[in-house]
């Protein structure tokens, strides 16, 4: 039997496309995405004057002066990458959207059309091109091999899959959110840090011993890894009566009432597919138009969908099939069916079928129970309505920030402002605190005494006066049995000589005895006297 052969087609950059196209800039226009105040996404214009991923807003904007900032969309990203998808579906029907930006479809019954696996995939370049974009093609043997061969332009010959990946860096089999969940960065870390460094080396590791030692997601990374195929043998093709379907009367021609369906239709699927105990790991979404146009589009994800994020591919497909521009607006004609720079009609019948789906047991929930997006969209629906109830600045979020003490590294936020640390946690802070960090923050005035009940201090040459001895506190009353410092903190010093100087000390408080249980505890010397600080887990 012939091997089944995916291309994957990838457009570079794509939210930098997408809103350099909603704002009407040309493509040679600098223009970045931000997410949270940094830089997710650049033109090859910004790029070229020093503008670079993860980059603060503001220094991305000092490089670039003339740089034009605009703030993630996912549905404008989806909008705008229908012309693509539009564009490949000409040549090849069915390609699956992994995101906004990147698209897989089997090559076998197009390289047979067109002669060769080159001869479809130049095709499919020059099809993008004139819908406006660029893009870059990849194919392989098995798709996440496919997605990651587009970043490089390459075609794999059969077989050769895990020969190409083994020279990457582990740190590759992180970098494509669709392929992977938004923890595996913490998995290639760790074993960059154990000496892991290539896909190849992660490959010869033995199956058993990436299950026992890095747990569920690592056993997927290993699969890829190997080039072997990445779906369960729990994959298969769903009954017909899971799907969930909307007569939309009126019909639907707004972004609003588009939105409103999609939730609508989302929990019913969610509710059909939790009564089957399935979870959705392929979607496709299929709509009527009022003048008979079958419209469908199929989402492919890393795990399987939340309700919430199903009607998100909902309200990001109706919004793209609503208004899809005119080929004028990318450089060509309009496509049949498109007046008025309109889809052509509005849409009388939705519906969702869930074309692969995983068994119940295939899903590895949380420690804690429940999944933890949910829990988290749970959480946050609680704190809004918590601000809603007391004020905006009743909710604080804490940001890491720069600072030598504990309390100076966190900036508090209200929920819903923009996490801006007052400080670069980044730069360099001489004498600050060493880890571990205390768990509870305090700021209460103690005693610290030496052997002969003498007060101790911290000399002009950062020295304790005399080793400690004993602390009095309230509650915390006790002979030391260690300590260690004092670190002094030299900022400042310019401003009042008078204020005297800065430092602080771990100590270990008690005897480790039942009645005596060790305390171990953070002090600050500052303006001549000891504060308790905090207090270690």
């Amino acid at each position: 039997m012939t091997r089944s052969r995916v291309l994957a087609l990838w457009c570079m950059d794509w939210p930098a496309v997408a809103a350099s196209a909603a704002a009407g800039l040309p493509s040679t226009s600098p223009i970045a995405v931000t997410l949270a105040n940094r830089v997710i996404a650049c033109s090859a214009a910004a790029r070229a004057v020093g503008v670079r991923r993860g980059l603060r807003r503001r220094e991305s904007q000092a490089r670039c002066p003339e740089l034009h900032v605009v703030t993630a969309d996912p549905a404008r990203d989806a909008r705008h990458f229908e012309h693509v998808t539009a564009a490949v579906d000409d040549l090849v029907p069915r390609a699956e959207v992994l995101r906004p930006g990147l698209l897989v479809l089997s090559v076998r019954g197009a390289s047979r059309y067109f002669g060769s696996e080159q001869a479809a995939a130049e095709r499919l370049v020059d099809a993008v091109a004139a819908a406006g974009a660029e893009c870059q093609v990849g194919i392989a043997d098995q798709l996440p091999t496919a997605v990651l061969a587009a970043r490089v332009g390459r075609i794999i010959d059969p077989g050769e899959d895990a020969l190409f990946l083994s020279e990457m860096s582990i740190r590759v089999l992180a970098t494509e959110p669709s392929l992977a969940p938004a923890n595996r960065a913490d998995l290639t870390d760790l074993l960059w840090r154990l000496g892991v460094r290539r896909i190849g080396q992660f490959a010869a590791l033995p199956r058993s011993d990436v299950a026992s030692r890095f747990g569920a997601d690592a056993i997927a990374a290993h699969r890829l890894a190997r080039g072997e195929p990445t779906r369960p043998p729990s994959g298969r093709e769903p009954e017909r009566e899971l799907d969930a379907v909307m007569n939309c009367d009126p019909p639907i021609d707004r972004v609003d009432a588009a939105a409103f369906a999609g939730r609508s239709l989302a929990s019913a699927l969610h509710r059909s597919l939790e009564a089957a105990g399935v979870g959705c790991t392929r979607l496709a979404i299929h709509a009527v138009t009022a003048n008979g146009q079958e419209l469908e589009r199929v989402w492919r994800c890393a795990e399987p969908l939340t309700e919430d994020a199903t009607a998100d591919r909902v309200r990001w497909q109706l919004d793209g099939w609503l208004n899809r521009r005119t080929e004028a607006q990318w450089g060509g004609a309009k496509r049949p069916g498109e007046e008025d720079g309109r889809s052509g009609a509005p849409v009388t019948v939705l519906r969702l079928r869930p074309v692969e789906v995983v068994s119940a047991e295939a899903l590895q929930l949380p420690l804690w129970g429940g999944v933890g997006e949910e829990d988290r969209l749970r959480a946050r629906r609680a704190l809004v309505r918590v601000q809603g109830l007391l004020g905006p600045d009743a909710v604080k979020v804490a940001v890491l920030s720069g600072g030598r003490g504990p309390a100076e590294r966190i900036t508090l936020a209200s929920l819903g402002d923009e996490l801006v640390p007052q400080a670069n946690p980044d730069q360099p802070w001489p004498g600050q605190l060493p880890e571990p960090s205390p768990a509870v923050l305090l700021d209460d005035p103690v005693e610290l005494f030496d052997a002969k009940g003498n007060p101790v201090r911290v000399t002009a040459r950062g020295l304790f006066s005399a080793d400690p001895f004993r602390l009095d506190a309230p509650g915390r009353t006790g002979r030391l049995s260690w300590w260690a410092g004092p670190w002094s903190v030299d900022e400042r010093w310019w401003e009042d000589a008078r204020s005297g100087r800065t430092a602080r000390a771990q100590i270990l408080l008690g005897s480790g005895q039942p009645r005596d249980p060790v305390q171990a505890l953070l002090l600050c010397y500052r303006q001549r006297r000891w504060y308790l600080e905090g207090v270690y887990d």
